[in-house]
């Protein structure tokens, strides 16, 4: 639909904007299937059930960083790192995969031959990693530099062997399968002990137990969780029961425990995660037990994963919720530090806009489509909805050949050219529309020569197509001649190999600047063909970068929500980025969750640039006064009711509009006018099956 948006009041700094509300990008997230914290606690990666991988930053307000796109035949049921630059994953195709941290694909995929592989984990010292199979064997197998090799089986017993875990001793590891419980001995490779799970209450007897997580604490207590809702706790060397804490009625499917051991945490089928401490229970008796101390609700179907960090809880699930829930006890700063967040929508832009045509491209992961906007039927006044004279309309769905899923996709500004990545090859098309219908043309006898994308871009005169590809490389290609021997390729002088996410080229055609996942963002003059200059390095990732197509002055936002412009023409920041950064963005604009993924700029006026992450866009009007901290960041309401001259004793350069969320992508068309892609998520939650559990009225 489309309205009229006050974005603020009627006055000559920012005017208002007729508004394309969109909703018809049907994006649903993938739910997470599993965890995996690296060694020095800073880096998350997240599988999610389509068999992409999310690596996210723990130190960056568990913002993700890097994202390795799915395939059809991969699903990920464990992952393990080995330290904090090598990344392994095992799932249900029976292979087990190291991926590339920098090139951000499979490095290698080995069979391990045991049929499907449902659990990993990597010894203490990370020399050996032991992988539960199918076929009820465990498989252990060496860790060498650059490969990890097989070494042996541990002896194979009846039944799939679910989950696993290592003792710190790197002598023991304990499987759980259904209804039993067993611990090895890595060395003779034997099965030392064999504990049955009760399968619980008379109601669930004729049920098997399915032991879906273990851990094997230090002092040899091994703690397990099952489908008959209970984490019990064991003393490995009899095999005796110590504790039972039945804590649902569904499957307890996941477990996680701190370095310090003295927590636990437990996720279930419900939505709920369970925390067990280690404490005394009662004064002058020495010895501590494991109590149950706090649950949290912040899922709505099945957890299926779960980490324990030093200062949070991380969990995952079916409703594609990556929650990061900070223990009040252990953070030192009761402010932004101990915050709830939750990450659902990713922290890139899927969505691509042909400002010239009015045309919309959605990324989904095995195919594109390509929207024409619609039209307003009449004129109305601010705030009013008005009626569409032209529907919006569907021209085309692109689907990709072959498993991989798309990685990035781009649209030219006058809608000709298509072009989309999987991470082994550049697809480029053509298209000639004619009235509502699109021609389809490929130019396949080109996209040969052209390296996988990490980020694609036509020019503004799309002539030119940016390809960026592996170890900081840039390519150009000319889609005048369509002549690969005029593809050129620009390297940073850096020698950083960092591959490039963020790719931002001048109106005028002079310039492209290229920001890499090392913080480090080139400058390159693209009348030369040669790196021009480096941004002065700023230690935040870069989430969103632009050139103004007036002043050439580049315009970064990183994850730290910090905004920075750069002037290319004298190589160091603007007068205003250097103010900014003195006086200090508000309080409330740093603390907010979710990272900025666009920035584009007003045609009408030089001095103003609008940039939104999921749940706001914000007009930044460079000629007003910055607010101050004690100022109202969020001062719309307010403006609107007061006079002309106490409005702009008031007014400041931020003006932020919440009204649509969450955001996929806020742009403003050649015309004037503003297009705003929502996802609600009750629409996403639509889409999931019924949870085990609803909330039932004064329960």
């Amino acid at each position: 639909s489309d309205s009229r948006l006050p974005d603020s009041p009627p006055g000559p700094a920012m005017g208002q904007f007729l508004l394309h509300r969109v909703g018809f990008f049907q994006f649903v997230p993938s739910g997470v299937r599993a965890l995996g914290l690296s060694g020095g606690g800073e880096r998350l990666a997240a599988a999610r059930g389509d068999g992409s991988l999310e690596i996210v930053s723990l130190r960056s307000s568990g913002q993700a960083r890097q994202v390795i796109p799915g395939n059809e035949k991969r699903s990920i049921e464990a992952i393990s790192w080995i330290g904090e630059n090598r990344l392994l994953t095992v799932g249900l195709n029976g292979e087990i995969t190291e991926f590339d941290l920098q090139r951000l694909c499979p490095k290698y995929t080995l069979d391990a031959f045991g049929g499907p592989l449902w659990c990993m984990s990597c010894n203490y010292e990370e020399t050996h990693l032991a992988v539960g199979c199918e076929d009820g064997s465990v498989k252990l197998f060496e860790i060498v530099p650059d490969k990890i090799q097989f070494e042996r089986s541990l002896d194979r017993q009846k039944g799939r062997v679910l989950s696993l875990a290592w003792h710190k001793s790197g002598m023991m590891i304990v499987t759980g399968s259904l209804d039993v419980i067993r611990v090895f001995d890595v060395k003779s490779g034997h099965s030392t002990r064999r504990i049955l799970v009760d399968r619980g209450g008379t109601a669930l007897h004729n049920w098997e137990c399915v032991v879906w997580s273990v851990c094997f604490l230090s002092d040899y207590t091994i703690v397990s969780a099952d489908s008959a809702g209970k984490v019990q706790f064991w003393d490995w060397r009899t095999g005796t029961l110590l504790k039972t804490h039945p804590i649902t009625k569904c499957d307890v499917l996941t477990l996680a425990v701190n370095d310090a051991e003295d927590s636990i945490v437990a996720g279930t089928s419900e939505g709920t995660v369970v925390q067990f401490q280690l404490l005394i229970v009662k004064s002058g008796v020495s010895d501590a037990q494991w109590v149950r101390t706090k649950t949290f609700k912040h899922h709505s179907h099945d957890v299926r994963a779960v980490v324990h960090t030093k200062t949070a809880l991380i969990s995952g699930g079916l409703d594609a919720q990556l929650v990061i829930r900070p223990l009040m006890d252990l953070v030192e700063t009761k402010s932004y530090e101990a915050a709830l967040r939750k990450i659902l929508f990713p922290h890139r832009s899927l969505v691509c806009c042909s400002r010239k045509a009015n045309l919309l491209l959605f990324q989904f992961p095995e195919h594109l489509e390509l929207w024409r906007l619609g039209s307003p039927g009449a004129i109305g006044n601010p705030g009013d909805v008005l009626p569409i004279s032209k529907k919006p309309v569907k021209l085309l769905q692109l689907k990709n050949k072959g498993c991989d899923h798309i990685r990035c996709c781009a649209l030219s500004l006058c809608g000709t050219w298509i072009a989309f990545s999987t991470i082994y090859r550049v697809r480029l098309y053509r298209l000639q529309y004619e009235n509502d219908s699109v021609t389809v043309n490929a130019a396949s006898r080109f996209v040969k020569t052209l390296q996988p994308a990490h980020q694609l871009l036509f020019s503004a005169d799309s002539a030119q197509l940016f390809v960026a590809a592996d170890y900081n490389r840039i390519q150009i290609v000319d889609l005048v001649t369509l002549n690969s021997k005029r593809t050129h390729i620009l390297t940073s002088k850096s020698g950083s190999l960092e591959a490039v996410h963020l790719l931002a080229a001048s109106a005028d055609g002079n310039w492209l600047a290229a920001a890499n996942y090392g913080c480090e963002i080139s400058i390159y003059n693209l009348k030369q063909l040669k790196h021009y200059c480096t941004v002065p390095v700023y230690n935040q990732l870069p989430t969103a970068i632009a050139i103004n197509p007036q002043t050439n002055n580049l315009i970064t936002v990183h994850a730290d929500h910090q905004i920075f412009e750069f002037s290319i023409s004298e190589k160091r920041y603007t007068e205003w980025s250097r103010a900014l950064q003195q006086r200090g963005l508000h309080p409330n604009w740093v603390e907010r969750d979710t990272p900025v993924t666009h920035v584009t700029f007003n045609p009408k006026v030089s001095t103003q640039f609008i940039i939104h992450d999921t749940y706001m866009f914000c007009i930044i009007d460079q000629l007003l006064r910055f607010p101050t901290g004690q100022s109202n960041l969020h001062n719309q309401e307010v403006l609107r009711g007061l006079s002309g001259k106490a409005r702009k004793a008031q007014e400041h350069a931020f003006k932020i509009c919440k009204k649509f969320k969450p955001l996929l992508f806020v742009d403003l068309l050649s015309d004037g006018c503003l297009v705003v892609v929502e996802r609600p998520v009750m629409e996403i939650n639509a889409q999931l099956p019924a949870p085990v559990r609803q909330k039932k009225f004064a329960t």
